[in-house]
């Protein structure tokens, strides 16, 4: 059975609205590569060779006979959404270095890498790749140094590594990774020293370490490690001191240890520690007594009964 009959569209248009972030710019239909005929003219690239060209507004590629009406671009002004194609690859978008607002790849089934976007520097809004099933690597994102909101890589099936956003070095919005069912490594965020907003690690099948997140320092918002069956420990976050909102580590199969967090000293508001089923209520307690700051509450249990279990009232 193929994936199209195993997640339909009705489920790839869900994983697209998961990621979805307020900096989507909602552009109207005259900026799109089936504008009006002003529109056409003003976007029109006269020298597809120089390199040096604008598009103004906002742009869809909704099948492959788009893609050349991007030849010799090197900005769109708005957003830049590839969504629902047969493409197998980008080749056409050599001369894109930024998209102004956002830049969103979903759905498209074929699609087995991003050659074509090698010269992209720059995404000043979200940045998410999502349900494209046949995708194994982003390797041709390696020049790609700021990204203005949310960066989002979900659904996407055969994705084994995120070693081509290399460069980043920060987040300012939510770094989500979700439902990446040939995942097995963070090692491509490692220049990532902070992430703005939400980091959330969801649903990973195969997913054994978070090596790769050894740069991160400080979390803004939530933390949130769920359902990752095979992570059996943390120990990729050391240098990891705060969480400005909620932690929450919940439903992973595997997990056995949280020393991995031997640097956070401080979690802003809630933390939470449940149904990770070889996890002993010491390894949270334990957690919880080095913390300098927060958390405000708490709750540990229908984790592994060792000597902590009951789990005592000053690990609440």
């Amino acid at each position: 059975m193929n994936h199209l009959t195993q997640l339909p569209l009705l489920l790839a248009l869900a994983l697209l609205s998961a990621c979805q972030s307020s900096s989507s710019s909602g552009g109207d239909d005259d900026t799109d590569t089936g504008g009006d005929s002003d529109t056409e003219t003003e976007n029109e690239c006269l020298d597809t060779e120089a390199c040096d060209c604008v598009w103004y507004g906002d742009c869809t590629i909704s099948d492959a006979t788009d893609l050349p009406g991007l030849a010799g671009y090197a900005e769109v002004t708005g957003s830049l959404t590839i969504e629902g194609t047969t493409l197998t690859d980008l080749d056409g978008l050599e001369c894109l270095t930024s998209v102004g607002e956002d830049l969103v790849i979903h759905y498209n089934t074929a699609l087995t890498g991003l050659s074509g976007l090698g010269n992209l520097t720059a995404v000043g809004g979200l940045l998410r790749i999502s349900a494209n099933y046949t995708l194994t690597d982003i390797g041709d994102l390696a020049n790609l140094t700021s990204v203005g909101t949310t960066l989002c890589f979900e659904g996407n099936d055969a994705l084994t590594n995120l070693d081509g956003v290399s460069s980043l070095t920060s987040v300012v919005g939510d770094l989500r990774i979700r439902s990446n069912d040939a995942l097995t490594d963070m090692n491509g965020l490692g220049s990532i020293t902070s992430v703005g907003a939400e980091l959330r690690i969801e649903s990973n099948p195969i997913l054994t370490n978070l090596a790769g997140l050894s740069a991160l320092t400080s979390v803004g918002e939530d933390l949130v490690f769920s359902e990752n069956t095979a992570l059996t420990d943390l120990d990729g976050l050391a240098n990891l001191t705060s969480v400005g909102e909620d932690l929450w580590i919940t439903i992973n199969a595997s997990l056995t240890s949280l020393d991995g967090l031997s640097a956070l000293d401080s979690v802003g508001s809630e933390l939470w520690i449940f149904d990770d089923p070889l996890l002993p209520d010491c390894e949270a307690c334990d957690l919880l007594d080095q913390l300098t700051n927060g958390p405000s509450s708490s709750g540990v249990y229908d984790n592994l009964d060792d000597s902590c279990t009951p789990v005592p009232d000053n690990c609440l």
